[in-house]
């Protein structure tokens, strides 16, 4: 009833509910060459067998920072810029080095209300009334917990109680090892406690980003080793691992990205570079496979010629897997030991086409002569 209505199960026709009827793929009809054709046109083939197939990714990386090492350097309390230590983007920090000195007045209040409170401690301490003495003891812990919410470290609380001076300035030091990547203060700048004023990149490790194909996602997992090169240091190779891939696809260039990592104890990787990579999946599959070359697309399907032996060639429709080493795996449509043709397949496809469409032309006619 409705023939343009083709499903790949039994069932029933969506627009008048019938059943469906099993639709037939004629057999592709075989093609007989004699030896000096097949010679002539240069038919080679290649023999269906077991072929363990592993596949080399190539792609193109972009060198970046690693996320998990990079430090936001803020102040808990506001302030005007006395002396910037750090002055210019760029600029290597060690792990504790000096950043800037920023006056507070809120801070010089507090240490001045700190001192007050020891004092207050050292004379309350014997009084014969608990409230008094626990009163003491209360105001110099908040006074003290104050100063250390706002990053006064133990050192500087310390000497401010041994030398009773309140310091008009506060240090502020790098919580890391690593380069200036973002600068946001100057001398004598107001900063504010919701404003970053450096940000500190720890590059002894970096990540490299990859996009990688949909069909080459299944040779691609979590742990397997990558090789880089650079064209600006040639003939040296840098040795890395994957450690995430994205669960989501790119929708215009329709690829993943996955993300490595690679050690970088001198910094000559150096983040915004390009980067050749290497792949080599671990994952091998074993299975009959043929060349790639041995196939033709018919847009709907797949076919290969098979030689059948004394210059006898037949169109075949295989099921593709996974492609890898200019081969493709072959999960039904062949069996080990065939021979399939690696050039001239087009030519002999044609005639095998040909030879169909005057058979059922023959067919037609016969049949229309027959009838009554």
């Amino acid at each position: 009833m409705h023939p343009e209505v083709i499903i790949p199960e039994p069932g029933k026709c969506p627009i008048c509910g019938m059943d469906l009827v099993a639709k037939e793929v004629p057999k592709a009809a075989t093609v007989k060459l004699a030896a000096g054709v097949i010679q002539k046109i240069g038919v080679r083939t290649a023999l269906v067998d077991e072929f363990p197939l592993r596949r080399t990714i190539r792609t193109v990386g972009h060198i970046t920072y690693d996320e998990t090492r990079v430090v936001d350097i803020t102040t808990k309390i506001g302030g005007w810029v006395e002396k910037l230590y750090v002055d210019f983007t760029g600029q290597m920090v060690n792990k504790g080095q000096p950043l800037i000195e920023i006056y507070s007045p809120e801070l010089v209040s507090t240490q001045e209300e700190y001192l007050l409170a020891l004092q207050s401690r050292k004379y309350l301490t014997n009084s014969q009334f608990p409230e008094i003495r626990d009163g003491a003891h209360s105001l110099l812990n908040s006074t003290r917990r104050r100063l250390q919410l706002w990053d006064i470290t133990e050192e500087q609380i310390e000497r401010l109680e041994r030398e009773k001076v309140v310091q008009k300035l506060m240090t502020i030091y790098s919580p890391q090892l690593g380069i200036v990547i973002e600068k946001d203060v100057f001398q004598g700048g107001f900063v504010k406690t919701d404003r970053p004023l450096y940000r500190i990149a720890d590059i002894s490790e970096v990540w490299v980003d990859v996009a990688i194909y949909e069909y080459e996602l299944p040779w691609v997992e979590v742990g397997q080793t990558a090789t880089m090169t650079l064209s600006y240091a040639p003939g040296k190779s840098f040795q890395g691992k994957i450690t995430f891939i994205y669960p989501y696809l790119e929708k215009k260039t329709r690829t993943v990205k996955v993300r490595l990592e690679f050690p970088n104890p001198g910094w000559e990787l150096k983040p915004e570079m390009y980067a050749d990579i290497v792949i080599e999946s671990p994952v091998m599959v074993h299975g009959l496979a043929v060349p790639d070359e041995a196939i033709i697309r018919s847009g709907d399907r797949n076919i290969v010629v098979v030689d059948l032996g004394n210059g006898i060639f037949e169109p075949r429709g295989v099921t593709l897997g996974v492609e890898a080493d200019n081969h493709y795996q072959v999960i039904s449509g062949l069996k080990s030991g065939d021979r399939v043709v690696t050039s001239a397949q087009f030519l002999i496809d044609s005639e095998s086409r040909l030879k169909e469409a005057i058979l059922k032309m023959l067919a037609k006619q016969k049949a229309g002569e027959t009838s009554p």
